[in-house]
């Protein structure tokens, strides 16, 4: 048999509204009060995201300065991963059909993400996907983890759920980061 692990966010959900929405919100609580900074569009954000420019970066590129980028990156780090912001995640187009045939292929399909307990219960309740993974094929952080960084931390959630899995012939990780490849390489998964 066949199992796919797959990743949470990106594979599945789309987080650019909610990424771009806490990225505003950032550079409003940190600017002067008559301060002038340039927001980025949308596009411009997700350019320099996906080119991995650093959170403080991106806030000197929308005129904060040295010491306001800091405070910028430390405030999205604390903000991103909040209730109020996970809402705006919505499923990736074609997301859900995709695992109907999957399920519909027999296929063991299994989620591993760096949310919390409750941050990925919302979200599966939210959009009807615990169908397709059941508690025994959740796997994420507990609600009081401290996370040291994803590269170490994704391999440890690797780890959990190949001890709690059943054998299978065959594991697939699908993943869109660094951390979904060293977790899915550092256990010998394709």
């Amino acid at each position: 048999m066949l199992r796919i692990i797959t990743d949470f966010d990106g594979p599945i959900m789309n987080v650019s509204e909610r990424y771009y929405r806490a990225y505003l919100f950032c550079l409003r609580e940190v600017r002067y009060p008559d301060q002038s900074v340039n927001p980025l569009s949308k596009p411009e954000f997700w350019a320099l995201k996906r080119s991995q420019i650093p959170e403080r970066q991106i806030g000197q590129i929308s005129g904060l300065n040295e010491i306001q980028a800091e405070k910028f990156s430390q405030l999205r780090k604390r903000t991103v991963h909040t209730m109020p912001y996970l809402v705006y995640d919505t499923p990736i187009p074609g997301a859900i059909d995709t695992l109907k045939r999957i399920r519909q292929a027999k296929v063991d399909l299994a989620v591993m993400t760096m949310r919390r307990v409750r941050e990925l219960e919302d979200a599966l309740g939210r959009y009807d996907l615990a169908q397709f993974f059941p508690l025994s094929r959740q796997f994420c952080l507990s609600n009081d983890y401290v996370k040291t960084a994803d590269v170490k931390d994704k391999p440890l959630l690797m780890q959990r759920a190949l001890t709690q899995l059943p054998a299978v012939e065959e594991t697939w990780m699908i993943g869109d980061t660094e951390a979904d490849i060293v977790a899915a390489k550092t256990h010998g998964i394709k």
